[in-house]
């Protein structure tokens, strides 16, 4: 099951996370992470910073200080449309697990 971020305003550049602490064994830190969207077409595909998907464009991405939550702020949107995004974490054992969610873009 995706997991669901709050609803966006097309207008705002906000950052949202996904938290691994919970996935990861004690001592354990995220090494890389890769964000991917489904396009309109629903074709996966690889989401980096300053990437414009759909109108939904990424500006930056993080790992958090203590490496366990991967970050990706968002901007912009189109107005009802509900995006897919995929967040790909490999830890510092090799591991590596990925996580969906999805945002819905509204006017607030």
């Amino acid at each position: 099951m995706a997991l669901r971020w709050p609803n966006k305003d097309p207008d705002e550049t906000l950052d949202y996370s996904v938290d691994w602490s919970r996935f990861l064994r004690t001592g354990t830190t995220i090494s890389q992470v890769i964000w991917f969207i489904k396009d309109a077409n629903g074709v996966r595909t690889r989401f980096d910073a300053g990437d414009t998907v759909n109108g939904l464009t990424t500006t930056s991405q993080s790992i958090s200080t203590n490496g366990t939550v991967a970050s990706i702020f968002l901007s912009g949107g189109t107005v009802n449309t509900k995006y897919n995004l995929f967040c790909n974490m490999t830890d510092n054992r090799a591991v590596t697990a990925e996580r969906g969610v999805s945002i819905t873009i509204k006017e607030q």
